[in-house]
């Protein structure tokens, strides 16, 4: 589904060239290839390996960068002219440990933050980046058409048990993004087996699963307060091959609020393999 490009320049007022700063998987070269085929000029800043050749098919042009580069992104902002930005893709917590890799700006940025949690870090990058008169916009003006309503999405129906871990894990999921500590948990007959932390859904799933043996339930939800510049909830078919390897049964996203990559591809493997997939 195309975006009318004449549309949301009037409602949204965007610029026909936009940033792009790009992390790992498939979600930035989506947006990137949406955007091109609705007539934007993207241009890329790559925090990642794994999708660089993809990027550069939509993108005029693709820098590499390190997260904590701040001083050469932003001169690449000036230097580009760039006045709107999207973040995609996914850059691991991890990269906060390797302050060796970070110039003294990017060092200066985090001593000014109390907390490394993920809204924390975003919303000082974002802060920073206005200063530059450079607006971070919702992840999903240009991907609009990958999120997904209420519903089971394949032919593998949930039972009445696992249901009622969707149930609980979508309280819990709720509850700890209030604190901002994570987005998935792994259930079990009504036990919790393992709730995200620093190593993303796919490890969570891993660890949570093992503890299940088999049949464990994973929810994943946006947080109340979710700030639709980043980190929107999302899942790709990564994510399913990580559930069938250690025996999973069922995953439930939040409706109209998930970014589901490839859903076809997903939602085939899911049949293929006895999962079930829901958004609630």
């Amino acid at each position: 589904m195309l975006i009318e490009k004449e549309e949301v320049k009037v409602s949204l007022m965007l610029e026909n060239k936009q940033g792009l700063i790009a992390g790992d998987g498939c979600l930035p070269v989506k947006m990137a290839q949406y955007a091109k085929e609705n007539g934007f000029e993207v241009v890329c800043i790559s925090l990642a390996k794994d999708n660089v050749k993809e990027l550069k098919k939509y993108c005029s042009k693709v820098y590499s960068c390190h997260p904590g580069e701040v001083n050469r992104i932003e001169q690449i902002f000036k230097d580009e002219q760039i006045k709107q930005l999207t973040f995609l893709g996914k850059v691991h917590k991890r990269v906060l440990l390797q302050l060796h890799k970070f110039d003294k700006r990017a060092i200066e940025l985090l001593k000014e933050s109390a907390r490394l949690n993920d809204d924390e870090v975003m919303l000082l990058i974002v802060r920073e980046f206005e200063k530059l008169g450079v607006t971070v916009l919702d992840q999903t003006i240009f991907i609009k058409n990958l999120m997904i309503p209420a519903g089971v999405l394949g032919k593998i129906k949930p039972t009445k048990e696992q249901l009622e871990d969707v149930n609980y894990g979508f309280w819990l999921a709720k509850e700890m993004g209030k604190v901002d500590v994570g987005q998935s948990v792994v259930i079990k007959d009504k036990m919790i087996m393992a709730v995200e932390a620093i190593e993303g859904t796919d490890k969570c799933i891993k660890r949570g699963a093992k503890f299940a043996k088999r049949g464990a339930v994973i929810v994943k939800v946006s947080k109340p307060a979710q700030d639709k510049r980043f980190d929107i909830p999302a899942i790709g078919l990564r994510t399913l091959k990580t559930m069938h390897r250690y025996k999973a049964g069922l995953i439930a996203v939040e409706a109209n609020e998930t970014i589901i990559v490839n859903q076809e591809e997903v939602i085939k493997f899911a049949n293929d393999n006895n999962i079930v997939i829901m958004a609630v």
